[in-house]
């Protein structure tokens, strides 16, 4: 079976950082949409940046564009994200998802498709 195990939350404050880490099991790291959403109370759960294995990264939500990277080691089929320059509009719960993709072209932003999902780790900035 397909798991995603997110770690690396916490509270932080306004201008610090936060190193997110997915620990993903049960398939091989190959033709795979691989990336963050995020779901702050209230709204609904939103694409922070997607990547895909054989390829860059291939979404960037526009708030996060500039302070958040993604990276994947294929080798241990980790993801992480790196979150400099925190604001408190990005509280929320940090979600790992992935979905297989042919060539990437799916790996959108938007939650629906992706049919592998992590617990979440709680981010909050104040």
């Amino acid at each position: 079976d397909v798991q995603l195990v997110e770690s690396g939350g916490g509270s932080v404050q306004a201008g610090g950082s936060l190193r997110l880490s997915c620990a993903a099991s049960g398939f091989t790291a190959s033709h795979y949409c691989m990336g963050w959403f995020r779901q702050a109370p209230g709204k609904e759960r939103e694409g922070v940046l997607i990547i895909y294995t054989d390829g860059p990264t291939t979404y960037v939500a526009g708030s996060v564009k500039g302070r958040f990277t993604i990276s994947r080691d294929n080798a241990s089929n980790g993801v992480f994200l790196q979150m400099n320059s925190l604001k408190p509009e990005d509280t929320g719960m940090y979600y790992c998802a992935a979905k297989w993709s042919a060539s990437g072209s799916t790996c959108w932003g938007q939650r629906d498709g992706y049919n592998y999902w992590g617990k979440g780790t709680q981010v909050t900035v104040s």
